[in-house]
């Protein structure tokens, strides 16, 4: 039905668009998370914010087994490189969201202000620290990690955790951080009332105009401050998956040079700034459904940028250039790409469907008179 080249293509626009689902979906768990210790004041105003969420959050978390799915059986030497050399932030980031759960159901077990302060702190924790380490790890991926393959393909990574959290990586952070925090504001804004809504429009309005001035900054960065890669020879798009075919070359403002080559791109771009823009302007004008809708195409323009940006590269090699993984070397086999295809076709249109009756179900705003008249059936 298709060849092998639009079959990797297919797949790569498939890995996006999960990423950058699970980064709308689950991205406002995170950032309402983040809030908890700050947006909310009280007990019940705290039990208010993590209903809002609660319904959902576990239905949410579906949107990262099916990227990490993605990884694992479209690209297996992008999940091998990836999993294995950021292994010690990964076990961070699972630690992190292990948090969430734990404090959804332990919180309000006990009556102790204590005890439930601890796990409002933990929840921020598990808000904050996951949203900081995937920007990371794009940030880590946009300069190129330090691994290479020898003659039997097996897979060397000579890095270290502290090495990811370089200025770069950590500016990237904050962007993932800023957006998903001012994404989880909005949907506070949609889902209470009162002051919490109304602290909730100043967040949501701060945090969209940071995160233009820290998108902003690292387009300059990619552009002046650090090199990107760029395929010089060899590796066929429609040929075996098999990284050392090409061979790969360093300079700077290369992540810039695909807006020439292929200039629908910089539709990404556009859309996270214009995004962002649009959300201020739509929470100060009272238009909350409709500022949650701009907020997801902002955070779907920004991680669209990164992806676009590094085409066809999917993980660059710092410590050998001609052995990035790109799209068209580090792919599965067609059978298989092709196979896969056929179950998201099938299984992608349920997912939507289930997610939007779930939202559909959950509609409406959690009050404190909610909570209070629940309060031995609510977290």
């Amino acid at each position: 039905m298709f060849d092998f080249e639009t079959l990797r293509l297919i797949w790569w626009f498939l890995l996006g668009f999960l990423l950058a689902g699970f980064a709308i979906f689950d991205g406002f768990d995170f950032g309402v998370a983040a809030l908890l210790p700050w947006i909310a004041r009280t007990d019940s105003e705290r039990r208010v914010v993590i209903n809002t969420i609660g319904p959902v959050w576990e239905g949410n978390q579906g949107w990262i087994i099916l990227g990490a799915g993605a990884i694992f059986a479209a690209f297996p030497p992008l999940y091998g490189a990836s999993f294995s050399g950021f292994y010690l932030a990964l076990i961070g980031l699972l630690f992190s969201m292990i948090l969430r759960p734990g404090g959804f159901k332990y919180r309000s077990k006990l009556q102790s202000p204590t005890w439930r302060s601890l796990w409002d702190h933990l929840l921020f924790v598990g808000g904050v620290v996951p949203a900081l380490l995937f920007g990371v790890a794009v940030g880590n991926v946009l300069e190129g990690a330090p691994f290479h393959f020898d003659e039997w393909h097996r897979l060397f990574y000579e890095g270290h955790f502290l090495s990811l959290l370089n200025p770069f990586a950590l500016l990237c952070g904050l962007v993932s951080v800023s957006m998903l925090v001012s994404h989880g504001a909005i949907y506070l804004v949609n889902k209470t009332d009162g002051v919490i809504n109304a602290r909730a429009k100043q967040i949501a309005s701060i945090g969209s105009l940071v995160t233009i001035v820290l998108f902003a900054l690292g387009g300059l960065w990619v552009a002046f401050g650090i090199q990107g890669y760029v395929v010089t020879g060899g590796g066929a798009w429609d040929g075996p998956s098999n990284p050392f075919t090409k061979t790969v070359a360093l300079h700077a403002g290369a992540w810039l040079t695909n807006y020439v080559t292929y200039p629908w791109m910089i539709l990404a771009p556009v859309l996270g700034f214009g995004g962002a823009v649009m959300t201020v302007r739509l929470v100060r004008s009272a238009r909350p459904m409709w500022a949650f809708i701009s907020s997801g195409s902002s955070i779907f323009g920004i991680v669209s940028t990164a992806g676009v940006s590094m085409f066809p590269f999917l993980m660059p090699s710092s410590s050998n250039p001609n052995q990035s993984l790109t799209v068209f070397d580090a792919s599965s086999s067609h059978d298989t790409l092709m196979i896969m295809l056929i179950s998201t076709a099938i299984f992608m249109p349920i997912i939507l469907l289930y997610t939007a009756w779930v939202f559909k179900v959950m509609r409406g705003t959690v009050s404190g008179q909610y909570i209070d008249e629940n309060s031995h059936s609510v977290y």
